[in-house]
C-alpha cells in the first residue's frame, strides 16, 4: 500500500472524483487497436506500481529479491487504483494530458555514469585492439623490424594479403556478436547481469593476454605460429566481449528505471506542465552511453595505430589490456550501489513455448500464408490463460500481462531482421575502407587512422542531435519515433555506400596501377598511390556516423523498451546478433573485396542498404503507429525462477 501525507490524501479525493469520469469516458469511446490498450489503461499503467519495479539503487540485487517483486498481486491491483500519486506527492498524467502535453527528458542517475565508464574502457580495450587487425594481417613485416613498426612505412606482421585480412577480420566481428546470445541466457537464467558482466570480462582478458603473446617479436618471425595464437586468442577474446555486450547496456538503462518507472507531471517555471517520459529519457542514456562507446573508441583507435606504427603490434594489445582490468574494478566498487534485476530461471523457455502454442494450426506450405497467420488479430490473444481457461497447459504459470509483453518482444525481434543490411554497409568501414584509404594520397596519416573519422564524429553530433535536433522536432509536433528513425538511418547508410564506390572509381581510373592499386609495377615495386587526398572519405564516414545514431543507437533503445523485463539481455542479444548475421552474409561478398571488384562491392551493398529502407518502412509503419500502446504495458507479476504470478511454486 502507498504511505501519503494528509494534505496529498485531500488533494487525491478530489483528484479521483474529475480522474473517475475521464476513466469511464475513455473506456468507451478509445482504444488503441491492436494492443487493446485504451488511454485509461495506459494512464493506469503510468500510475505508481511500488512492488512490481526495483528499489532505490542498492536497495535491490539478486539476494533482495522480494524487494523486487511481491507475490501478493491482489495488492498490487489495489495500490494502482488507489492513487495517481505516490508518496512523494508525484503527480502522474490523465488520460487527456497523455495525448496533449509536451515530453520531456529526466534526470540521469549518476550510477549510470559509471557504467558508462566502465563501456568506456572496455570499447577502449576492443576496438583498440581490432584497429590494428587488417595490417597485422594483411601487410609484411618491414624490412629491418621485429615488431611490425615502420615509423617512415607501411605497418605489417604476417604478410596474408588482403582477402586473408578481411576473411579473418570479419570472423571476428561475427564471433562477437553471436557469443551475445550464450551471454544473455546465462546473465537472465543464471548469474543476473552484474556476475555474467564480471566474467565476461575476465574471459576477455585471457583473450588479450593471448593476443599479446601472438605479437611477440619471437612469435612473428614465425608466422604460422603466430596466427595460430592469434586465432585461439580470438575465439576467446570474442566469447568475453559476447557476454558483456548484451548485459552492459540494459544494467544502465534500469538504474534511471529503478527511480523513475513510469511517466510523471512536471511543471516547468513559466507554469508550463510536461510529461516527464521514461521512454524519452531512456533513449538519452543510450545516446550518451554511445557517446562513451566511441569516446573509448576513438581514444583506443587512434592510441593503437600510432602504437603499431612506432612501437610494434605487442603494444597495441598491450595497452587496450591495462584499460580493460579497469572494468572489473569500477564494477566491485559500485556493487552495492546498482539497482539489479535478479536472473528469473526458464522464462525463455516459457516464451518459446508460448509462441509455439500460437502457432498451431497456422502453419502453411505457403510462406506468405504463415506469414499472414503470425499477424492475425488474435495470434497471441487465442494463448492468454484467460482465454484458454482450463485447457492451459501445465507450464502456463504466468498472467495475461506477461503473453502482451512477450507480443511486445517478438514484434522487437520482428523489427530487428532488418537490421542486418544496414550493419552490411557499416561493416565496410573497418574493413574494405581501411584498404582504400591505403591506395591513397595518405599526407602522413596512418591508413588505418581515418576511419577515426566516424567515433570523432559520433562524440560531435550525438550531444547536437540530442539537445537540438530530437528536441526541435519535439516542440515542432513531429513525433520521430523509433522506426522513424531506423527508417531513416538505413537511407544514409546506403548514401554512404554510393560515396565509397564513387571514390573507388576513380582510384581505378586516375590511379598508375589502374584497377590494380594494391598490385605492384612493371619494376617490382608498389604501386604509387591515386593523387586523390584521403580526407575525401570524410564523406561516408559522416554518413555512417549519422546512420549509426539513428538506427544503433535505437535498436539499444528499442530492445530494452520493448522486452520483457525478464528477458531484456536476450531481447538485446537478438539484436546484436542481427550484426553477426551480417558480417556471415559480408562473407559472400570477400570475392568482391579485391581488385578489380570493389566497385562493384560497394554498389552491391548500396542496393542492399536502399532495399532494407523501403522494405523496413513498408512492413513497420503499422507498428509504428502503436509506439505508446507497447510502451504503456504495465510489468506483469509473473518472475520466472519456479514461481507462478500468485508467487506460488510451479
Amino acid at each position: 500500500m502507498l504511505t501519503m501525507r494528509p494534505s496529498a490524501g485531500r488533494q487525491l479525493l478530489l483528484r479521483l472524483s474529475s480522474l473517475e469520469k475521464q476513466l469511464l469516458s475513455t473506456i468507451v469511446t478509445m482504444s488503441s487497436g491492436a494492443y487493446g490498450l485504451d488511454l485509461a489503461e495506459v494512464s493506469k499503467a503510468h500510475a505508481p506500481q511500488v512492488l512490481d519495479v526495483p528499489a532505490a539503487p542498492g536497495a535491490t540485487n539478486e539476494k533482495n529479491e522480494e524487494a523486487l517483486h511481491s507475490p501478493d498481486d491482489s495488492s498490487q491491483s489495489q495500490s494502482r487504483k488507489e492513487s495517481l500519486t505516490d508518496d512523494d506527492v508525484k503527480e502522474y498524467p490523465t488520460p487527456e494530458e497523455i495525448t496533449t502535453l509536451r515530453r520531456v527528458r529526466g534526470p540521469v542517475p549518476w550510477s549510470s555514469y559509471t557504467i558508462a565508464f566502465v563501456e568506456l574502457c572496455e570499447r577502449f580495450g576492443y576496438y583498440g585492439t581490432t584497429a590494428v587487425f587488417v595490417n597485422f594481417i594483411q601487410q609484411e613485416l618491414p624490412e629491418g623490424s621485429s615488431t611490425g613498426a615502420a615509423p617512415d612505412g607501411q605497418p605489417g606482421a604476417l604478410g596474408m594479403g588482403q582477402r586473408a585480412s578481411t576473411g579473418l577480420s570479419t570472423f571476428n566481428s561475427m564471433w562477437a556478436y553471436c557469443t551475445p546470445l550464450l551471454g544473455a541466457y546465462v546473465a537472465d537464467q543464471y548469474l543476473g547481469r552484474y556476475k555474467t558482466i564480471q566474467l565476461s570480462i575476465f574471459i576477455c582478458i585471457v583473450g588479450h593476454i593471448i593476443l599479446i603473446i601472438s605479437a611477440l617479436p619471437q612469435i612473428i618471425a614465425s608466422p604460422n605460429s603466430s596466427v595460430a595464437c592469434f586465432s585461439v586468442g580470438l575465439v576467446i577474446f570474442g566469447l568475453g566481449t559476447g557476454g558483456f555486450k548484451p548485459n552492459i547496456s540494459p544494467l544502465i538503462a534500469e538504474q534511471y528505471e529503478a527511480k523513475h518507472p513510469k511517466q510523471y507531471i512536471q511543471v516547468h517555471k513559466g507554469g508550463e506542465r510536461v510529461i516527464v517520459d521514461p521512454t524519452m529519457t531512456i533513449s538519452r542514456i543510450y545516446m550518451y552511453f554511445y557517446l562513451m562507446v566511441n569516446l573509448g573508441a576513438l581514444a583506443g583507435q587512434i592510441g593503437m595505430v600510432y602504437a603499431e606504427k612506432y612501437v610494434g603490434f605487442w603494444l597495441s594489445f598491450v595497452l587496450p589490456t591495462c584499460l580493460t582490468l579497469c572494468c572489473p574494478t569500477v564494477m566491485w566498487l559500485m556493487r552495492n550501489k546498482y539497482a539489479r534485476r535478479p536472473p528469473t530461471g526458464s522464462v525463455l523457455t516459457k516464451a518459446i513455448k508460448l509462441w509455439g502454442l500460437a502457432m498451431k494450426g497456422r502453419w502453411s506450405l505457403n510462406p506468405r500464408t504463415t506469414a499472414k497467420n503470425m499477424r492475425a488479430d488474435d495470434f497471441w490473444e487465442s494463448v492468454k490463460p484467460s482465454h484458454l481457461g482450463q485447457a492451459k497447459p501445465a507450464w502456463m504459470t504466468f498472467d495475461d500481462t506477461w503473453v502482451d509483453e512477450v507480443r511486445r518482444g517478438f514484434k522487437a525481434c520482428t523489427v530487428f531482421l532488418w537490421i542486418p543490411l544496414f550493419w552490411l554497409a557499416y561493416n565496410q568501414m573497418t574493413t574494405n575502407l581501411v584498404s582504400q584509404a591505403a591506395t591513397m594520397e595518405l599526407h602522413g596519416a596512418p591508413n588505418d587512422l581515418i576511419h577515426n573519422i566516424n567515433p570523432v564524429a559520433l562524440v560531435i553530433f550525438i550531444p547536437i542531435t540530442d539537445l537540438f535536433l530530437y528536441p526541435g522536432l519535439e516542440r515542432m509536433g513531429i513525433r520521430f519515433t523509433p522506426l522513424k528513425k531506423i527508417a531513416w538511418g538505413f537511407g544514409l547508410s546506403s548514401s554512404s555506400m554510393i560515396a565509397s564506390a564513387v571514390t573507388q572509381h576513380y582510384i581505378y581510373k586516375l590511379g598508375v596501377c589502374g584497377d590494380y592499386p594494391n598490385g605492384d609495377l612493371p619494376n617490382g615495386d608498389p604501386c604509387d598511390p591515386a593523387p586523390i587526398n584521403v580526407w575525401v572519405q570524410t564523406i561516408p564516414h559522416l554518413l555512417i556516423a549519422f546512420s549509426e545514431i539513428f538506427t544503433s543507437i535505437t535498436g539499444l533503445e528499442y530492445a530494452f523498451t520493448k522486452a520483457p523485463r525478464n528477458m531484456r539481455s536476450v531481447v538485446t542479444s537478438i539484436f546484436l546478433f542481427m550484426s553477426a548475421i551480417s558480417y556471415a552474409v559480408g562473407q559472400a561478398f570477400v570475392g568482391l573485396s579485391e581488385d578489380p571488384l570493389l566497385v562493384w562491392n560497394y554498389t552491391t551493398i548500396t542496393i542492399l542498404a536502399a532495399l532494407g529502407c523501403v522494405g523496413f518502412w513498408t512492413t513497420h509503419r503499422k507498428l509504428d503507429k502503436q509506439e505508446d500502446a507497447m510502451n504503456a504495458i504495465p510489468e506483469s507479476s509473473f518472475k520466472g525462477r519456479g514461481q507462478n504470478h500468485e508467487g506460488q511454486a510451479d
